[in-house]
C-alpha cells in the first residue's frame, strides 16, 4: 500500500479532480482483484470448487468467509463484510466510465483501505499457519 500512498493521500477537504479519481479507482479495483485472486487460489487448490454463476464474485467472497469439511474459514465474517464494498466498487469501475466515479462513494473506501488490508493479511497468515499445522498432523 505504501507504493500507492501518493495516489491515496487525498486531502480531506474538497473533491479530487477526474485524473486523481481515476487513479484512486484503479488502485481500489486492483486491491480487490488481488484479494479475489487469493480467494480463487484457495477455492481451486483447497476447496476444488470455484463458483461459476453470474454472481460468482459475491459467492466466492461468501465461500471464503465460511469453512468447509476440509478447510477452516479463510477470512472472518467481519472481514468479508468490510471487503464487500470493494467488491461492489470493483464492479462499478470495470463497467463505468471514469468520469462517473463519485468521490462520495470512494472516499470511505480510501480511508479504510489500509485497515482492511492489514486485517485481511493477518487473517490469511493465520489461515496459512493453521492449514500448515493441520497438514503436518495429517502426515504424522
Amino acid at each position: 500500500m505504501r507504493d500507492y500512498r501518493a495516489v491515496l493521500d487525498i486531502p480531506e477537504e474538497g473533491e479530487p479532480e477526474l485524473i486523481e479519481r481515476t487513479a484512486v479507482g484503479a488502485v481500489l479495483q486492483s486491491f480487490y482483484n488481488g484479494v479475489e485472486n487469493i480467494f480463487q487460489t484457495v477455492a481451486k487448490r483447497v476447496d476444488q470448487e470455484v463458483p461459476a454463476s453470474a454472481d460468482w464474485h459475491r459467492k466466492l467472497l461468501t465461500q471464503m468467509a465460511g469453512g468447509t469439511e476440509t478447510r477452516l474459514p479463510l477470512i472472518s465474517p467481519l472481514t468479508a463484510e468490510r471487503l464487500e464494498p470493494y467488491l461492489g466498487f470493483r464492479h462499478l469501475v470495470r463497467h463505468a466510465y471514469s468520469f462517473t466515479l463519485e468521490w462520495s462513494r470512494m472516499s470511505g473506501l480510501v480511508r479504510e483501505l489500509s485497515s482492511v488490508w492489514e486485517q485481511f493479511q493477518a487473517e490469511v497468515r493465520s489461515f496459512l499457519d493453521r492449514h500448515e499445522e493441520s497438514e503436518d498432523r495429517r502426515e504424522s
